[in-house]
């Protein structure tokens, strides 16, 4: 079916559906709203608390006083809550409400929290008798991600028409949705857009995310199928040339690398195929123990491809790798293969990889492309595994005859979701941190702080470092008080001094944009690099020496701890500060863990026990780890039963053919 066969949806309105990846009605079904706006209790006045919307039942104290400014009329009156705190509403081009909101009446009025300073004003609310309320109460209104050019009312219509002519079969049989505690699928997608109640959405979400991990794991069990044990035709016994540069390195690898390269020489030496998981915290030393093995694989005639997920890492690889081999006066030749270069340079790079002239290959998704031709592929590294799918990587994997696979990934997941989300690989961990390595200050602090934060900003500035500050969001919403990259870059620019170059980061941005600044950045054209968390992975400047996080109680830990890894990379004292818009202390004390350790594990438990299941509102936590809805640490509970359900659908033969599977799909 296509877009156009719902109702309502024309070829203009199924333009701006396809810039959103969003090409039929089921793709429209699995585009899930990206929060609630729920009718919730009154709250007092002193309750606000960082709230956008909110609702409050109050007694009218004055008649309202409209007055006329040009074109623009504005209503206001005070109204005081049960508690006896007031507060001033507003209204805009509503004069005719003189008549309606009457003094010493009580209503409830849902609207939006503005501030002036520290004082909130109630803006353009509702206005609902106390029993019209009461009808309304708990209701969930699906709020969508949006394109320029299409509102959230026309989502709801068409998601609504397309619930109609959606089948929405389900795979699962019966017995196994009973044993799981799940809804059938059809119902599950119809309250994740429109909740009858907060259980039925949870129930939704507990269904969907079920899916999510149950298409992960069938997938890579058809991958384990075809990666199965195989005998290893590509042995690599002599390790001269790593121990050589080890000995030459200006610093001493740690215990842990050590023993993690002893487990892949094992492994590259045998008797089977490679198929290992290195993980390791932000920092910990992974890419080198990859260069090492991809040089012992040079020294040996045979092939070897790194694989990261953006253009500047990638970048960043290949001067490192190019760097390492001249300083060691080795002859090897490294290949940097990316989206970006000319048809030109590719067709040379092509011709030089396939006749054996590259012994290493860095690149990005060019690696696996349909030219790429190579002489003797003998190992894979797949680096922030994580950002890869598995189509991605099983076009890679088939452009050798079985090539060693290792995979590198900063997230520190629980071992025991790793051995589900990894399959059969081996796991070796990087536990420690380099030795000279200076641990990274923190602070959480209110936002009453900012001045003194912008003044801090400005001194690393003037010292010649450079900052990262992070917003939850990329424009201002109706529904979030949250700080936007857009507008904070603003206010970065009235507050710091203007020599300081300013500029802001975005995951909507195109890949030549983002390459751009990231790479402004890296030369420090751009001192003050405002984002959203799509600079977590993918960006390595030791000159960047502070972290600011505004509003991090909207984050977890765990996502935290991989932002305060980009910073602390290089010889400078580096720091962490953590911004939040809320003084509450049960969500102070979780930020203050951050200041407890560096332990990316015990900061990823800690994470779990805190957060715990179902914590679904706010700012998404794992939607850069691929799955819509699924939180490996939230919902690792959920990823084990879908484990267990793969493994009884295998066993009674049932045929299972995933409509959504495609390359956003992620391995680990």
């Amino acid at each position: 079916m296509r877009l156009t066969d719902i109702k309502g949806v024309g070829d203009k309105t199924s333009a701006l559906f396809n810039k959103l990846n969003i090409y039929t009605p089921e793709d429209l079904l699995a585009y899930y709203p990206r929060n609630y706006d729920i009718y919730e209790e009154p709250i007092c006045v002193k309750d606000i608390d960082n709230k956008l919307v909110v609702s409050i039942e109050g007694v009218v104290m004055r008649t309202l006083d409209v007055k006329h400014f040009k074109n623009i009329s504005i209503a206001s009156t005070v109204i005081k809550d049960k508690s006896g705190d007031t507060i001033k509403v507003t209204w805009f081009n509503m004069p005719y409400l003189r008549n309606t909101v009457k003094y010493g009446e009580k209503y409830v009025f849902r609207g939006r929290i503005k501030y002036s300073g520290i004082t909130p004003t109630l803006e353009q609310p509702q206005i609902f008798p106390l029993g019209k309320y009461a009808e309304k109460l708990n209701y969930m209104q699906p709020i969508y991600s949006l394109t320029k050019g299409i509102n959230n009312n026309t989502f709801v219509k068409a998601i609504s028409n397309a619930l109609i002519i959606c089948s929405c079969d389900d795979y699962l049989p019966e017995d196994i949705r009973e044993q799981y505690n799940l809804v059938d699928y059809k119902k599950a997608i119809k309250n994740i857009h429109f909740p009858e109640d907060m259980e039925s959405l949870k129930n939704a979400r507990r269904r969907l995310i079920f899916d999510e991990f149950f298409s992960f794991i069938m997938n890579m069990e058809k991958l384990k199928e075809k990666e199965s044990v195989v005998i290893n035709q590509y042995v690599v016994d002599n390790f001269e040339t790593s121990e050589s540069v080890i000995k030459n390195l200006p610093y001493e690898l740690t215990n842990a690398q050590m023993r993690c390269l002893k487990d892949i020489r094992q492994d590259i030496s045998g008797s089977f195929v490679m198929q290992r998981l290195l993980q390791g915290d932000v920092g910990s030393g992974k890419t080198i123990i990859a260069f090492l093995t991809a040089l012992d694989f040079a020294r040996s005639g045979l092939q070897s491809v790194i694989m990261a997920p953006t253009e500047v890492l990638c970048e960043q690889h290949y001067k490192k790798l190019v760097d390492l081999i001249n300083d060691n006066s080795l002859q090897y030749k490294v290949c940097l293969l990316t989206g970006s270069l000319s048809i030109k340079k590719k067709r040379e790079a092509y011709e030089k990889i396939e006749n054996g002239e590259y012994q290493i290959i860095i690149g990005t998704h060019a690696v696996f492309q349909e030219g790429v031709v190579y002489n003797n592929l003998s190992l894979v590294v797949i680096d922030e595994q994580h950002r890869f799918g598995v189509l991605q990587r099983g076009k890679l994997m088939n452009k050798g005859m079985k090539p060693h696979t290792l995979v590198m990934s900063a997230t520190p997941i629980p071992r025991t979701l790793a051995i589900i989300l990894y399959g059969d690989m081996d796991i070796s961990v990087i536990d420690e941190l380099p030795q000279n390595r200076k641990s990274i200050k923190n602070c959480v602090v209110t936002k009453d702080y900012r001045p003194k934060v912008y003044k801090f900003i400005t001194n690393q500035v003037n010292d010649g470092r450079q900052v990262y500050v992070i917003c939850p969001m990329i424009e201002e919403n109706d529904t979030l008080q949250a700080e936007n990259v857009v507008d904070y870059t603003d206010i970065l620019k009235e507050n710091l001094p203007a020599n300081i170059k300013i500029q802001y980061l975005h995951g909507k941005m195109s890949s030549e944009e983002k390459n751009e600044i990231l790479r402004k950045f890296e030369t420090n054209e751009i001192n003050v690099l405002v984002s959203t968390t799509v600079i977590e992975v993918g960006i390595d400047v030791p000159n960047a020496t502070v972290m600011v996080v505004e509003n991090s109680e909207r984050f977890g830990l765990s996502s935290l701890h991989q932002l305060r890894g980009r910073v602390g990379r290089g010889n400078h004292q580096s720091y962490a500060v953590f911004v939040s818009a809320t003084k509450d202390k049960d969500k102070l004390e979780k930020l203050g863990i951050l200041n407890k350790s560096n332990d990316g594990f015990y900061i990823a438990s800690e994470d779990l026990r805190l957060r715990g299941p179902g914590d679904f509102f706010g700012i998404r936590q794992s939607g850069e780890m691929g799955f819509n809805l699924a939180d490996v640490y939230t919902d690792g509970d959920i990823l084990k039963d879908a484990k267990s359900a793969v493994e009884e659908y295998n066993s009674r033969g049932l045929e299972f053919i995933d409509k959504k599977i495609n390359d956003d799909i992620v391995i680990y």
